[in-house]
């Protein structure tokens, strides 16, 4: 783990695959946007609203995943020193708050014909709407010290905090009486959801995830040329 979290180290790994991930994010959500939007059918029910889920599920998943790897990146900060752990942290922050904001708009431009309504206080929704301003409590956290360290710490607190939010997102729908379905894709006893529509589900998952990547390693490539500046400038200052 400390070889891996030296930034050069990081760099040299993540570097070369970069334009792999980029490209299979392209492929992928094509190809899942196209069987989503043109080859699989309209639900029996819900008709042709059911298209908005190829958006609406992968962002969800996103938000979550973003969140997972921002708490991860967080103890490896707090924990073992790592302080590229707070830099993928930092990364990542902007990129899960926008998925959790795609995740709410399709949410409720899908609850409206299927449920009557924009918005419910359902757990939920309301559990997701926590995590959006959890990334929004982060993000301004990390710039509210003007010592840095300072503020690197108590956004990873409070990341490492929030994550407790994250089970209750996903079992609310099991826990709670909820507006939203249970689980229909990951489930102890296999997918509920016919293969037409889940293949470009997990098309738009894997699209979405090596998006994430991609936009992950350019994020902090940026950010590691940004704390070496900091670092001259100050060696400067000192010096």
């Amino acid at each position: 783990m400390h070889r891996f979290a030296n930034p050069n180290q990081f760099l040299r790994i993540a570097n070369p695959l970069l334009p792999w991930v980029a490209w299979l994010a392209v492929l992928s959500i094509g190809a899942g946007l196209y069987l989503g939007l043109f080859q699989a059918p309209p639900d029996y029910q819900q008709g042709e609203t059911v298209r908005i889920m190829y958006v609406h599920v992968p962002a969800a998943w996103m938000a979550l995943f973003c969140y997972a790897s921002m708490a991860i990146a967080s103890a490896m900060a707090l924990i073992w020193r790592h302080p590229l752990g707070f830099l993928i942290a930092k990364a990542s922050a902007p990129v899960g708050a926008c998925f959790t904001v795609i995740c709410l708009a399709t949410g409720s431009l899908w609850g409206k014909p299927m449920w009557g309504t924009w918005w419910e206080w359902d757990a939920r929704m309301t559990s997701v709407l926590i995590l959006f301003f959890l990334y929004v409590g982060y993000m301004a956290l990390v710039d509210a010290f003007d010592d840095a360290t300072r503020g690197q710490r108590a956004a990873s607190i409070l990341a490492l905090v929030g994550a407790v939010n994250l089970p209750i997102i996903k079992f609310s729908v099991e826990w709670w009486n909820t507006l939203h379905q249970p689980a229909s894709v990951i489930r102890l006893d296999g997918p509920t959801i016919h293969s037409s529509m889940l293949w470009p589900l997990l098309l738009m998952i894997i699209g979405f995830t090596a998006f994430y990547l991609a936009i992950l390693v350019v994020r902090t490539r940026s950010e590691i040329a940004a704390a070496k500046i900091r670092n001259i400038r100050l060696g400067q200052v000192h010096g």
